[in-house]
């Protein structure tokens, strides 16, 4: 996608300085590496030469004969075609063609109506039906996975999807399944059918998350493998921000984003602020409670990782420095929207962040000027009146407007000892693991 504004020399630095990608896609497939890859070639941000060269080179390899024959046409205009793309072409067909005629059978047999009322729920049970009723072999089956592997690398993800999830449902090889599920995911992922890509994450994270007996770095590595693989459905499905913050809340996963990749604080703090976009959520209770340990976890990890979106937060919530909260917005708007991930999202995280900004200052400051308040807000004057009317209502405090001197003032309710004392005590159990965690976890990546 490119972008319909010019950047400035200082916006190229600035998305250069903080751009992820580099961090991001040793935790990906090569197939999924080139989205990102692609976001960048026309941005003029990098050089368009340099990004063909890296597609070329991730492709050259597997199966795509007619999409690395493109690439290579555009990194060399006006030269003959190389022969050995034409012979790539041939050796990939006849490959395809003897995957077909090797499991004909097993692919008629799953066409069979009865098939699926026959099958039950033990795997070993169906494999003994399918060898004695219809003559699949466990090394037919297998073929059907090296079919839909082949074809993944052929860019056929569709085709790969079918005999991938076929395998899948009759296999009892739990190493090839959990592949398999990888393949699955990819497949829905290039076919944005994103609830669908949700649900197969999902299956592989309680694969995962199930082996007892898995090590500890063997399990760190697997999951932020998923973490990764999680960003692409969460941002692309309705109430995918809400389980990105479930997830990633939980324990065991915000463990691994503080030891593995930190990085991901980024996409947390955009799941969670921009889910407030017109303030409507400020007192809701899990809305706080996740901005609570946001700002927890970004304090303890300021000295791992910070960037515009993090630090925005922190000079709000910890520092309480309006100046240096808008100038890392001013920051976090040509990060976001050079973001491969957050770009659709850069809007709403903008109006909630300006909403964030007023809500903070509002509490501190008593008697508030108007113009200010609605200019930080980019409100017009009835706008500005109809929020600070919800702000009241949902706040419960009360509000007078004066439009001879253009300020107005709140009159905030006293919480009682009790309340400040739970307020205080919310979070302790939060922080305390992740101390723990930290302390634990430091030393492992040194």
């Amino acid at each position: 996608m490119s972008s319909s504004v010019e950047l400035s020399v200082e916006a190229k630095e600035l998305i250069k300085q903080y751009d992820l990608t580099s961090k991001i896609i040793p935790f990906l497939d090569r197939h999924l590496m080139y989205p990102l890859l692609d976001f960048y070639s026309n941005k003029g941000i990098y050089d368009q030469k340099v990004i063909q060269q890296m597609i070329y080179d991730l492709f050259r390899d597997v199966n795509m004969a007619d999409f690395t024959e493109s690439m290579w046409k555009k990194l060399n205009e006006g030269n003959q075609v190389p022969e050995e793309f034409a012979t790539k072409k041939t050796e990939i067909l006849e490959t395809i063609i003897k995957y077909e005629e090797e499991t004909a059978k097993i692919r008629e047999v799953l066409k069979n109506p009865e098939l699926v009322t026959e099958l039950k729920q033990d795997k070993k049970a169906n494999l003994e039906l399918l060898d004695s009723k219809y003559g699949i072999t466990s090394d037919m089956l297998k073929k059907l996975y090296e079919f839909g592997q082949y074809q993944y690398n052929c860019g056929n993800y569709s085709q790969a999807h079918d005999l991938l999830y076929h395998f899948r449902a009759l296999s009892n090889d739990a190493q090839l399944c959990t592949s398999a599920t990888w393949g699955i995911v990819a497949s829905e992922i290039f076919s944005e059918e994103w609830s669908n890509a949700l649900a197969e994450i999902q299956r592989l994270r309680e694969s995962i998350d199930s082996r007892s007996s898995t090590d500890p770095l063997t399990q760190l590595y697997h999951r932020s493998w998923i973490i990764h693989w999680y960003l692409f459905p969460f941002f692309n499905t309705e109430k995918g921000k809400e389980a990105m913050c479930d997830l990633f809340f939980t324990s065991s996963y915000m463990s691994t984003i503080q030891a593995s990749c930190p990085w991901i604080l980024r996409y947390l703090s955009v799941a969670i602020i921009s889910s407030n976009e017109r303030g409507n959520n400020s007192n809701n209770s899990n809305y706080q409670k996740r901005l609570r340990d946001l700002v927890r976890v970004i304090g303890v990890e300021q000295y791992e990782y910070q960037d515009p979106i993090t630090e925005f937060v922190r000079a709000l919530y910890i520092d309480y420095d309006f100046e240096q909260a808008h100038a890392k917005l001013a920051e976090a708007e040509i990060i976001l929207k050079n973001d491969f991930f957050l770009i659709a999202s850069a809007e709403s995280f903008l109006q909630a962040a300006r909403y964030m900004i007023s809500e903070v200052y509002c509490r501190i400051h008593q008697r508030i000027d108007i113009g200010q308040l609605f200019s930080s807000l980019n409100l017009s004057k009835d706008e500005g009146e109809k929020w600070i009317a919800n702000q009241t209502k949902y706040s419960k405090n009360e509000a007078k407007i004066d439009e001879s001197e253009g300020t107005v003032t709140l009159n905030r309710p006293i919480a009682s000892v009790y309340q400040q004392v739970i307020e205080k005590t919310k979070g302790l159990s939060f922080r305390s693991n992740q101390l723990l965690t930290q302390a634990i976890n430091k030393p492992e990546s040194m």
